[in-house]
């Protein structure tokens, strides 16, 4: 790999970092922040897009998957997010945060893939 693109993957996973921030604010300030709508949305749209990243524009996977979408998405945030619903009592919310995105996740991967092998 060229130091460029290495440059180029990190200064993407910069911009993906201050997208996550700006998609996780603005979902805050339309729905709340009592549950992690933001970060769910995030780490969904997220798979998708590295699907058809993927499926699509291989040889874009470094700086764009591992860059850019290595950035957006939050695995970690996700987990605390999980911790911190059950902690607060909210077993039943917490199951469903992390069991409904890695359904819904598992799902737009997939999804993802098929459409970027389309295109």
């Amino acid at each position: 790999m060229s130091p460029l693109v290495f440059l180029l993957a990190a200064a993407c996973g910069g911009l993906g970092a201050a997208t996550r921030y700006l998609v996780d604010l603005g979902i805050a300030r339309l729905v709340g922040t009592r549950f992690p709508w933001g970060v769910m949305v995030i780490n969904i749209t997220g798979s998708f897009a590295l699907g058809l990243v993927i499926g699509g524009l291989p040889g874009a996977a470094f700086v764009l998957g591992t860059g850019f979408l290595g950035g957006y998405t939050t695995f970690s945030t996700a987990m605390i997010d999980t911790v911190a619903l059950w902690r607060d009592g909210e077993r039943r919310a917490s199951a469903l945060y992390a069991g409904g995105m890695l359904l819904a996740g598992l799902a737009a991967a997939t999804l993802g893939l098929a459409l970027g092998h389309v295109l």
